[in-house]
């Protein structure tokens, strides 16, 4: 892990530099495009990034989801999407930041988290897949890599149901 490497919220005078993380680690700028496009609508809003020596190599972005089922909508946290510039990555930067980020989420009072990623690399952070628990993101192809944490226990208990992410992650 990079010593050098630190964690802060996002600033307005980011944004450049944001666009730029996310439209280098991934392969188009759909990622990219969604944070700006999130950035004006999504409320509450979790934005951090990871400097060394003054230049943003990472990001990570947690927005609202809600979980609709037959006991009606619940509120939750959707990570998406987390970016490392591609000359830093695998050095922990992504590590620290969804640690911090989920640090920063629970400090913000919120209970519970879903992610639509690598499933050999979230669980090291507390996500578990989520379809056990009943809870589905668009259909059963997804529910490989669909996963949730709760960042408090029994915070899912009685929770089924489809999780929706806002109209801007649509077509990313």
């Amino acid at each position: 892990m990079d010593k050098d490497v630190s964690v802060r919220e996002e600033r307005g005078e980011d944004c450049a530099a944001i666009h730029e993380v996310n439209g280098r680690a991934f392969p188009t700028s759909a990622e990219a495009d969604l944070v700006d496009a999130l950035r004006g609508a999504a409320r509450p809003w979790i934005s951090l990034v990871a400097e060394i020596k003054g230049q943003i190599v990472g990001h990570i972005l947690f927005t609202p989801v809600r979980v609709v089922g037959e006991a009606g909508e619940r509120p939750a946290l959707g990570l998406a999407p987390m970016a490392v510039l591609p000359d830093f990555q695998n050095r922990g930067i992504g590590s620290r930041l969804v640690r911090a980020g989920l640090e920063a989420c629970r400090a913000q009072g919120h209970s519970v988290v879903f992610v639509l990623g690598h499933p050999d690399y979230y669980p090291r952070f507390g996500f578990h897949p989520a379809a056990p628990r009943g809870l589905h993101y668009k259909g059963p192809e997804f529910d490989p890599y669909f996963m949730v944490a709760e960042l408090e226990p029994g915070a899912l208990d009685g929770w089924t149901g489809k999780v929706e992410y806002r109209p801007e992650f649509e077509g990313v």
